[in-house]
């Protein structure tokens, strides 16, 4: 559980895939093997603070100069299962997605174009000899993407409320198997109810990653620094993947105005941290 402090970096939430070590191969495997028995391995908050502490020198560096050998680690079942932070991949992929968030104008200011076009030189040739790279995390800042949620039962939940030492902690974990079966689900009553959607696109996009990765992996949803942003009540009664699966099963019925009311639940439970977004 992430430590509370005053360094602690928000708003962000992760979609994770964790894959066994018969997924990678040597000297790969042995790395993680020997990796997960390290007593000392860091948190999603360590990653992030080493991605801002690379953006304080001028110029500043957007992505790191080596890809990290770190990851989260978990077992299941017996099985020890990795997710590889892939900062480095990761860090040009949303660079590549600034320009959606920013004005041209304000984004010159926070990253020269000059170091934009260097990250897109260099992501191009290590690009060409890694053809079928992907990340093993998904982030999104100041909300949860509707499509996640599709992956995951109520059931699955886990909260903590967390301590005045300890953060809160709202997350979902599922095995790859029932996770593909419910993006295939869910694409099928949306599309039912729908011609198209930006909902579908997200989801049929998801469905294409959790593809690549190992059948017996574990998927993972970490609300992560999101649960700065909810009020500790809002937090506690979070249950937005019964409402996504409610209003799923709503559409698959016909239900219209049962799917409204499901989706009007979301948008009002999101409301504070648009707010505080707005705010910012």
């Amino acid at each position: 559980m992430p430590k509370v402090s005053s360094v602690i970096v928000p708003y962000a939430a992760y979609l994770r895939v964790y894959e066994p070590l018969a997924a990678f191969p040597e000297p790969e495997r042995d790395h993680w093997a020997r990796y997960a028995r390290r007593p000392d391995r860091p948190s999603y908050q360590d990653e992030l603070r080493r991605s801002l502490m690379d953006l304080a020198p001028t110029p500043p560096v957007p992505v790191p100069v080596h890809e990290s050998d770190d990851a989260f680690v978990l077992e299941a079942d017996g099985v020890v299962c990795v997710c590889p932070w892939r900062t480095r991949l990761r860090g040009w992929q949303a660079l590549g997605e600034l320009a959606e968030d920013f004005p041209l104008s304000v984004l010159d200011v926070l990253l020269p174009p000059v170091v934009r076009h260097q990250a897109t030189q260099d992501y191009e040739r290590w690009l060409a000899d890694h053809p079928d790279a992907r990340p093993w995390i998904r982030t999104s800042t100041w909300q949860v993407p509707i499509n996640w949620f599709v992956l995951f039962a109520d059931d699955e939940r886990e909260y903590d409320k967390g301590s005045a030492a300890e953060a809160p902690v709202l997350r979902y974990r599922t095995p790859m198997v029932q996770a593909r079966r419910r993006v295939a689900r869910g694409l099928r009553a949306l599309r039912d109810a729908m011609e198209e959607s930006l909902l579908i696109d997200g989801l049929v996009d998801v469905g294409r990653w959790l593809e690549e990765f190992h059948p017996r992996s574990l998927v993972e949803l970490d609300y992560g620094g999101l649960v700065h942003a909810l009020p500790a009540g809002t937090l506690e009664d979070d249950h937005s993947a019964a409402d996504v699966a409610e209003g799923i099963a709503a559409l698959r019925r016909g239900d219209g105005e049962g799917a409204g009311e499901a989706y009007g639940r979301l948008v009002e439970r999101w409301r504070a941290v648009r707010d505080l977004r707005s705010a910012n």
